[in-house]
């Protein structure tokens, strides 16, 4: 999908005013300058985005033409256009690849423009560490989020099982999910999608057991027995009927309109605590949200606030301080806060939460307040993962978890199998 914005007025009376007043004391650019900005996400951002660049363009005279795609197309399409030498003037980068792009040039340090077109002051500290490779800043956090599991109330209520509570366990998988398909409700609808490709997940459990994901030097934190481990707990999920089957998992590609949650296939989904907005806009029922299941009662720290997301200067791009100063604008113009909630995750400025913190409805509340609270299940942030990190999770962990799904390998073969490929990957990326 692509949207190009200046074709309609948005806001343009008192919020136009206001946001006019907010810029007005910044650089003037060039009139006409005009900004090319591309994201992942669904139309409920799409919305939001096209909102704010609206009042951007009323406050600053610069057009903004923008593109979004879902996750999964977006970084093919935009590897292309930057190979191409085209990448837009404003990107959408996500923790994982922040590194990536940053060594490859494709990003550009802000650093240049911290104090001039980019005012960070109170920014939040490990927000702000978050978007730095080798201490230069490469990426403006657009909000603090953290893994969260989706709960469809409404099924459970109907189910006649309690939903999860932030103490749930990874037996109670079992045990709650036994109970829920002996109810049979909505022709079978499962407790949980299988998540043993999802990689969030599987890093969560991993910093539960005191391991991690990846190291500060780039490697595999864990090793084969784990992976087994982990393969062979789904597998057991899988035979005992309470995530759903292969077959309708597959179907999920992607865009949140294709997930088992929306599909109505699953009550349960991990996900990530901003995205409940954009998931309540597509299911009736009411959503809620716990933490990811804890290995045992009592232990914690597998999470972390994370990132949701940033927004980066493309490398190569021309109009790099008047990026900079849309991306000023986003996080913390008092009507763009108003526009954009907290869909892309919890403000990283002090006066732009507390701007945002009355107007939010349910769903957002909801999100914020999961994210303020997250006790004794929060963990340090994780260094930024190598460069390999997405060809892993995209070629290699999501693959494999079908296999063993389908019954083409075994945990013991894949669990071995994902660590020696992984570690080539991760060889061949350094």
């Amino acid at each position: 999908m692509t949207f190009r914005i200046g074709r309609r007025q948005f806001l343009m009376g008192s919020s136009a005013l206001m946001a006019a007043g907010a810029v007005g004391a910044g650089p003037a650019w060039a009139q006409g300058t005009n900004l090319r900005l591309i994201f992942w996400g669904g139309q409920n951002r799409a919305d939001r985005t096209y909102g704010v660049a609206d009042l951007y363009q009323a406050a600053s005279g610069n057009s903004v033409e923008g593109e979004f795609l879902a996750w999964n197309d977006y970084w093919p399409k935009l590897a292309t256009q930057t190979a191409g030498g085209n990448a837009p003037d404003i990107i959408q980068m996500d923790y994982r690849y922040i590194v990536e792009y940053a060594k490859r040039n494709a990003i550009a340090p802000l650093d240049e423009f911290v104090g001039g077109a980019l005012n960070l002051d109170g920014f939040d500290q490990d927000q702000l560490d978050g978007g730095k490779v080798d201490g230069k800043l490469y990426g403006i956090s657009l909000g603090a989020n953290s893994v969260a599991t989706l709960i469809n109330t409404v099924a459970f209520s109907e189910a006649g099982v309690e939903p999860p509570n932030r103490d749930w366990t990874y037996e109670d998988i079992l045990t709650k999910g036994e109970a829920f398909s002996k109810a049979n409700v909505r022709g079978g609808m499962k407790m949980m999608s299988d998540a043993s490709g999802t990689e969030p997940m599987l890093d969560n459990w991993l910093r539960q057991k005191g391991l991690s994901l990846y190291t500060a030097d780039g490697k595999l934190g864990f090793g084969a027995d784990e992976m087994t481990e982990w393969f062979k707990m789904w597998n057991d999920f899988r035979a005992a009927g309470v995530i759903v089957a292969p077959d309708a998992q597959a179907l999920d590609t992607g865009p949140l309109e294709t997930t088992m949650l929306v599909a109505g296939k699953a009550a349960l989904m991990p996900s990530n605590s901003n995205q409940l907005v954009g998931f309540q806009a597509l299911v009736p029922d009411r959503l809620d949200m716990v933490g990811y299941p804890r290995l045992a009662p009592g232990v914690g720290g597998g999470h972390y606030r994370k990132p949701s997301m940033f927004f980066s200067v493309g490398g190569s791009s021309a109009n790099k301080e008047a990026a900079a100063s849309f991306l000023n604008f986003f996080i913390s113009d008092p009507e763009a806060a108003k526009i954009l909630g907290v869909e892309r995750g919890i403000p990283c400025l002090p006066a732009t939460r507390e701007i945002v913190a009355p107007t939010l409805d349910e769903a957002n509340q909801i999100a914020l307040n999961f994210v303020a609270n997250l006790g004794d299940l929060l963990g340090p942030l994780p260094p930024s993962p190598p460069a390999a990190a997405g060809e892993i999770d995209i070629s290699l962990l999501r693959t494999l978890s079908q296999e063993v799904a389908f019954g083409a390998r075994s945990p013991e073969d894949a669990g071995p199998y994902f660590v020696n490929e992984a570690t080539a990957i991760l060889n061949r990326a350094s």
